[in-house]
């Protein structure tokens, strides 16, 4: 177990911790100044270290390059001994494991660190064999221009080596790149080391800015992540070096890494500015979730598909009111977005549904069309509509559901021939449901928190936890209460959750419905759950989640701050904000 290591906020892999020395280091962090290393043991065996609570001490070790068989690695690994002060050991992604150290260094960093699969593997194979609640020390590779995509990857501790090394080269370094001294005309910086003229600039100035410009651009990564936008920092800068758009693609190609440690929903919205915003986490896990959780509870009734618009949610904005005012409410209502796919209508808060902003050009490409028709013929597969109304421009949006039209074995009709909400579309909608029944309020609010279920807690969870129930409030306020008219859930607006009360704990547990468990010691937790108190919790359990948690004395419900795998590993951090405990 780690004393001196605790990971505080997450986005993704990435966190910002605290490395809980004499005086504390938040990380992700330069580590030159909190290291010492005990040495290395190929050539001399080392004396075993004293260490003390100021320093992160580096055990003796025997570092092995990248490439090393593993018979080799096996014969030579050393013997980490416990003891009582903050401690790191050097470990390769083959020899990775619990050594009950507080960080570890991961050996062979150069030789992986540029080549974008290498560096995938090599941090995937190792942050699976290592507690979550330790550090990960990546050194001499770290620079200004790539240090957020290390940190991305779920890198901790960095050093200046190389920094400082490219500046004794007279290697000028910055965010985007590097440049040669003798080639600047002026510094274009304003850290300390370049307050004077290019002329007077030398080598050691050099060196100086560099782990000014490093240390910086750290300070922002964590400010990133406390913010929950690393990922959209890292599409940008990535772009300035070949490998680091190479490595962030890699790991978009690891979803179970990744997904396991990205929160169900955030603050912040959510930028989709590129093509690679299609493979993010989020929108991958929102479209997975629509098509093999969402049930379509609204039978008897066609599919209506429209455009998005760019007031969020949908149905607060001038064109999706004109489209309900001329449908009547007479088909189900689905709408298609780059990047997300299609959001029925009961889904339309759920993150990141209502928290994302995309480029608007009015030109579709090719990879956006993709995803939205595989999207969209996923989801037609899995319901079943008499028919589809598309409502849809003719750009881009029209181009994918003919394509989808000619795919599965439902009649398309379209209703827009220029734009979807002139005179003419609209009564072009409004004809073409002629003769259907209208979809009554409480219908569309019982679907609403059963579908909110589904996209939450599992495929059928509405059905088997919301059966039966009464719904108050007006929406998107909604509660579930049960026929006594005590309350189960509440819709939360904010991200589309649902906030589980004591009864609505009871019945989720009762019920067949998927179940977030998290399994306490003997106590009764007030306000949070720590990571020591855990004894288990489901391996399917995200930041965000609602949870029951349960032990010998105690039932609760509240939200996870940390994974379900880091839950039963950790050894220090809040697991759980319980918002409601009983004693048994």
């Amino acid at each position: 177990m780690t004393d001196y290591f605790e990971a505080h906020e997450r986005d993704a892999a990435a966190r910002v911790g605290e490395l809980r020395l004499a005086e504390s280091v938040t990380t992700p962090a330069l580590a030159d100044d909190v290291v010492a290393d005990a040495g290395s043991e190929w050539f001399q065996r080392q004396d075993h270290p004293e260490g003390d609570d100021s320093m992160l001490t580096v055990l003796p070790h025997r570092a092995f390059p990248s490439g090393t068989a593993a018979e080799v690695q096996e014969s030579f690994a050393p013997d980490y001994p416990d003891v009582d002060y903050p401690s790191a050991v050097v470990v390769s992604p083959g020899t990775a494991a619990d050594f009950g150290a507080d960080a570890y260094v991961l050996s062979g960093a150069p030789g992986f660190v540029g080549h974008g699969s290498a560096f995938r593997d090599a941090v995937v194979q190792t942050r699976a064999a290592i507690p979550d609640d330790t550090a990960l020390y990546l050194s001499g590779v770290a620079t200004p221009r790539n240090v957020a995509v290390l940190v991305y990857a779920g890198v901790d501790l960095v050093d200046a080596d190389r920094v400082v090394v490219r500046g004794t080269q007279g290697r000028y370094l910055t965010t985007e790149g590097a440049y040669d001294l003798a080639d600047l005309d002026e510094l274009p910086c304003s850290c300390a080391a370049c307050q004077q003229s290019v002329e007077s600039f030398d080598r050691e100035d050099c060196v100086e800015h560099n782990v000014n410009v490093l240390r910086a651009e750290l300070a922002r990564v964590r400010r990133r992540i406390r913010d929950g936008r690393l990922r959209d920092y890292v599409e940008g800068q990535a772009r300035h070096t070949a490998w680091a758009t190479a490595a962030f693609r890699e790991f978009d190609q690891q979803y179970g890494y990744l997904e396991e440690r990205t929160p169900v929903f955030r603050d912040d919205l959510l930028l989709s500015a590129t093509e690679d915003s299609l493979r993010r986490v989020e929108i991958q896990r929102f479209a997975e979730r629509v098509t093999t959780r969402y049930r379509k509870r609204l039978d008897g009734h066609p599919l209506l598909l429209v455009p998005c618009s760019a007031a969020k949610p949908y149905s607060e904005s001038q064109s999706h009111r004109q489209f309900q005012d001329a449908a009547s409410y007479r088909a189900h209502m689905v709408s298609m977005t780059s990047p997300i796919g299609v959001v029925p209508q009961e889904l339309e808060l759920t993150y990141p549904a209502q928290q994302y902003d995309s480029v608007v050009t009015g030109r579709w490409s090719a990879e956006e069309k993709d995803f939205v028709a595989r999207v969209l013929r996923r989801y037609l597969e899995r319901t079943d509509y008499s028919r589809v109304i598309a409502h849809v421009p003719p750009e881009g949006y029209r181009d994918i559901c003919e394509r989808v039209a000619s795919e599965v074995d439902v009649p398309f009709e379209f209703t827009v021939d220029d734009h979807p909400t002139t005179d003419e579309s609209l009564g072009e909608l409004n004809a073409a449901l002629a003769g259907e029944d209208k979809i009554w309020v409480s219908e569309r609010e019982e679907a609403t928190l059963r579908a909110v279920a589904d996209f939450y807690l599992g495929d059928g969870a509405g059905d088997e936890v919301f059966a039966d129930i009464q719904v108050q409030g007006r929406y998107p306020k909604l509660q579930a209460l049960d026929a006594d008219g005590e309350q189960l859930a509440a819709l939360v607006p904010q991200y589309g959750s649902l906030s589980f009360t004591l009864a609505g704990a009871d019945r989720w547990v009762d019920s067949d419905a998927p179940t977030k468990r998290v399994e306490i010691d003997g106590f009764v937790p007030e306000g949070s759950v720590l990571a020591p108190g855990i004894i288990d919790a489901s391996d399917d359990i995200r930041v965000g989640d609602e949870v029951v948690v349960e032990g010998p004395r105690a039932f609760a419900v509240g939200r996870a701050t940390m994974p379900g795998p880091a839950m039963a590993d950790a050894t220090r951090g809040i697991a759980v904000h319980v918002r409601h405990s009983r004693e048994k």
